[in-house]
């Protein structure tokens, strides 16, 4: 099996974009069993709990929604290439992304990872959900087939705040700097929202090294 690790944050637009290149090389160039982890990674760590205001956060980061506005309409060509419709226009408020990090962890671990990631990149992107908003969580992860109720007990509690926090901290240390950033078998990476061809070297990689690795010995 081909384990592909990514780091990426729900608010990253090329991230959303570099998932429909990643799903579309595995369609053109099938590998059999694939896993992908969703691994945290912030890319405002130091947004309050609460987020900020749309108009604000472009200020800070960009000098103004001018600016904004130019990188944005790239992305947005991007994304029409991949039938992402982004509507930067709805969003209103830029999160803090730990309880949407978080909540991936918790759906992960029931198997639903996967299509939770997915729907709160449309949430976001398509729809301008704000992913720091707890119901608004419950109501997205309802949605792919998790238990309201324990999603909600889940989100008022720490649980796995930690890991999240420890996890970003690790892929900033790790030289990290900017996502999507995959990471196939923990030993190749590929940065970016490459387009499809950027990962057919990679697949054939891993698979030339796990055919040519010593198989486990038979222990009874």
């Amino acid at each position: 099996m081909m384990r592909i690790d990514i780091f990426s944050d729900v608010i990253c637009p090329w991230c959303f974009i570099g998932k429909r290149r990643l799903e579309r090389a595995l369609r053109d160039r099938p590998q059999g069993d694939v896993e992908t982890c969703w691994r945290a990674f912030q890319l405002n760590p130091d947004m309050p709990i609460q987020g900020m205001p749309r108009h604000l956060y472009l200020e800070a980061k960009f000098g103004g929604s001018e600016r904004a506005g130019q990188i944005y309409e790239t992305i947005r060509q991007n994304g029409e290439r991949e039938g992402i419709d982004f509507r930067f226009d709805l969003i209103v408020q830029t999160p803090n992304t730990v309880r949407a990090h978080r909540l991936i962890r918790f759906a992960t671990a029931q198997g639903q990872g996967d299509p939770l990631v997915e729907r709160l990149f449309t949430a976001y992107f398509t729809d301008g959900v704000d992913l720091g908003d707890m119901d608004r969580l419950a109501d997205l992860a309802e949605e792919v087939g998790l238990s309201r109720g324990e999603v909600s007990a889940f989100l008022e509690s720490n649980e796995g705040l930690a890991d999240v926090l420890a996890e970003t901290r690790f892929a900033y240390e790790s030289g990290i700097n900017g996502v999507p950033c995959f990471i196939f078998d923990r030993h190749y990476a590929l940065a970016g929202a490459q387009e499809p061809e950027a990962f057919y070297p990679l697949f054939e990689l891993v698979r030339n090294e796990t055919a040519n690795r010593p198989a486990a010995a038979n222990l009874a």
